[in-house]
């Protein structure tokens, strides 16, 4: 595609960088990310523009808009769009590739925003406006944005309510929390294994160029972990991966099936149905980084 890229040097902590940083991946694809800065879970947020409406992803890790201007940014985004692409009545969907926290924390600064739908984060609710029916989570759902229709999966596994976004204008396959180079977090075992399942095979008759999550926990080195809470990650790896790696993760968490706890591979960590002290040893390195790092920083030698 004429103009799309992806070669981003990424929010990842740096003193000065934006709240959220926005990324024209074209004329109808933004993507953005939370500084870590703001917030250790630095996620980031997609915003696809069709004929008839705009879908945002997520909401990020922090409710207060004068901390966090998402609303601001959004709808300076809009009106952007709408400059170039003039139109009454024109509607914004806020949704969410799944519900924790972190992904829909500012959804409240949306409330009394015109034209505007704010899906939650139930099950049921995800169901019934995107329209799966009886047939989640084995079905897919299609919403059209007006000329660019978008194919949802139901991805539970990591949370009940998880949706798989594939959006044939960019080839993005959107997977929230449940496949990015980091910790991929399966609290329901079986569902982490089906919906990673149905994801290969969609991959597999669908024109994916890139597979994209919502976090960055690995650095560039094979198998290098960024400790939880760690607000400054200068050699993270990128953000996308390729449909080859969705295979990969899949193929690694059957490999690991039937052994609960913590499993590391080059570009990802699995937690299968991890146990309190998988959680504990988790948060406790996070608390040593949180300790050690200002100590390392200011002993490093000047350049």
């Amino acid at each position: 595609m004429t103009g799309a890229m992806l070669d981003v040097a990424w929010n990842h902590g740096t003193p000065g960088e934006p709240r959220i940083q926005v990324h024209h991946y074209d004329a109808g694809t933004v993507i953005l990310r939370q500084s870590k800065r703001l917030n250790y879970e630095a996620p980031f947020m997609f915003l696809l523009f069709g004929a008839d409406r705009a879908l945002l992803l997520d909401t990020g890790a922090t409710e207060d808009p004068a901390r966090f201007p998402l609303r601001e940014t959004v709808d300076g985004l809009v009106a952007e769009w709408l400059a170039a692409h003039p139109r009454e009545g024109y509607e914004l969907v806020v949704a969410h590739t799944h519900g924790h926290g972190d992904h829909v924390a500012a959804d409240a600064q949306f409330a009394d925003r015109p034209d505007t739908t704010v899906v939650a984060r139930e099950v049921e609710a995800v169901r019934e406006f995107f329209g799966f029916g009886e047939d989640w989570p084995t079905g897919t759902a299609l919403f059209d944005l007006g000329g660019r229709e978008l194919t949802l999966l139901g991805s539970p596994g990591h949370h009940a309510s998880a949706v798989t976004v594939f959006d044939p204008a960019t080839g993005f396959l959107l997977t929230g929390d449940t496949v990015l180079p980091g910790r991929l977090y399966a609290f329901d075992y079986p569902a982490f294994l089906a919906t990673l399942d149905r994801m290969v095979d969609f991959a597999s008759g669908h024109a994916v160029t890139h597979v994209i999550g919502c976090h960055v926990e690995m650095g560039r080195a094979p198998g290098r972990e960024y400790p939880i809470g760690a607000r400054y990650q200068p050699d993270e790896r990128a953000p996308q991966m390729t449909p080859a790696q969705l295979t990969v993760v899949r193929d690694a968490a059957r490999a690991v099936a039937g052994r609960r706890g913590v499993h590391r591979f080059d570009d990802f960590v699995v937690y299968n149905e991890p146990r309190k002290r998988d959680m504990y040893r988790l948060l406790a390195k996070g608390l040593a980084h949180k300790v050690l790092a200002p100590l390392r920083r200011r002993s490093a030698p000047a350049r």
